[in-house]
């Protein structure tokens, strides 16, 4: 029963990254004015505007696939009484 969730799980996380990557890129344009994040080959960016950005972005992508996942965990227990986990 376990294993029928992995493709939910999947979608979850494909989900997870694009509404995080989208939350991510509102937040920039807020913060710093610009439309994009510094990248690692961008050679106008230090590593002052490169690690802080990469890290913003990290966090917000894990904590929204976080809760996707587990929400959708949450909703395969409901359906099937049987925790996807452990």
């Amino acid at each position: 029963m376990k294993a029928l969730y992995t493709p939910f799980g999947i979608a979850f996380g494909v989900m997870g990254g694009l509404i995080g990557g989208q939350i991510f890129k509102q937040l920039w344009k807020l913060v710093s004015d610009e439309e994009d994040a510094p990248g690692a080959r961008q050679s106008e960016y230090g590593w002052k505007e490169i690690l802080p950005a990469a890290a913003i972005q990290g966090a917000i992508f894990a904590v929204v696939k976080a809760t996707l996942d587990r929400k959708g965990a949450q909703g395969f227990e409901k359906l099937t009484g049987v925790w996807p986990g452990d």
